[in-house]
């Protein structure tokens, strides 16, 4: 088994270095809209029993006046997964549990109906493989084309940087993924969703990396473009009670189908931080 050590604490840097320009941008947003709200940066540790150092990581979450609530988080984890959960991973077996996780993730509900709520993450694993995934998709409560457009404009331009059938492949798996079966329709209206980019070798690494970072870096492009263009926008009850309701079919896929929702309990992360996904307030009809 290759030692990824190194590789693991430079993503780690990247990661947190992605978090606090982001973290930046949005409080800057919030100072434009007259709020002084900020992120409060909570970091906890992880605990497994016989693992003298299994990592842990730091909450970051903003409640303003144009983020209703917004989590950006990073952690780096290392240990064992359970028996039963390890044959479910790639690289990872019963005999083989061992692994090492970092990354970012980030959740943002907007208190303006006209203003999309939006999810990103990105990350670098190891078992006896190791490889990147991440992605991000837009979940507007309603929708508009033109910024459905320049959001995947943006994630087009940073995967076709790097190779050509990336958007379609990763574009077809945003829209599989972020589907709610039960209820016959999507969460948003898609993205950028990848997994598995195996790292055979440094070489390998290095060209992962790359892409993972300029995902990162069309998120911070285009995002808060999309928050300075809506959230001015008047809105009615009605608008307000769509996005309720679109919040609640946005829970029901967190919490029943989310890969990252059930990694995270099933490796002991922190539980706050794993579900700050869920919005503030929503309603079932």
């Amino acid at each position: 088994m290759a030692d990824w050590t190194a590789q693991t604490a430079q993503a780690k840097q990247w990661f947190e270095s992605l978090r606090d320009q982001i973290c930046t941008e949005f409080e800057a947003i919030e100072r434009e809209a007259g709020s002084d709200a900020s992120f409060q940066y909570t970091p906890w540790q992880r605990k497994e029993e016989g693992n003298p150092d299994p990592g842990g990581g730091v909450q970051g979450l903003m409640k303003g006046k144009v983020f209703e609530k917004v989590g950006v988080n990073v952690s780096t984890v290392k240990g064992s997964f359970a028996p039963e959960f390890a044959a479910s991973i790639n690289g990872a077996s019963p005999e083989h549990p061992g692994f090492t996780a970092t990354g970012i993730s980030l959740v943002a509900h907007m208190t303006n109906p006209h203003v999309p709520a939006v999810h990103m993450n990105t990350r670098f694993l190891t078992t006896q493989a190791a490889w990147f995934g991440g992605g991000g998709d837009l979940n507007p409560p309603i929708p508009y084309e033109e910024d459905t457009e320049e959001f995947h404009a943006r994630f087009r331009a940073a995967c076709m940087a790097h190779n050509p059938t990336y958007y379609e492949r990763f574009k077809k798996w945003a829209d599989e993924y972020f589907y709610i079966p039960h209820r016959g329709v999507h969460r948003g209206v898609g993205g950028i969703f990848y997994d598995h980019l195996e790292c055979e070798d440094e070489a390998g690494f290095a060209r992962h990396f790359a892409f993972t970072q300029d995902v990162g870096k069309a998120f911070l492009d285009i995002f808060p473009q999309l928050v300075r263009r809506r959230m001015a926008s008047d809105f009615t009850p009605e608008d307000k009670q769509t996005q309720l309701e679109w919040r609640g079919r946005y829970a029901e896929f967190n919490l029943v189908y989310d890969r990252g929702t059930l990694f995270g309990l099933k490796t002991g992360g922190n539980i706050d931080a794993i579900l700050m996904s869920l919005p503030p307030e929503a309603v079932w009809s």
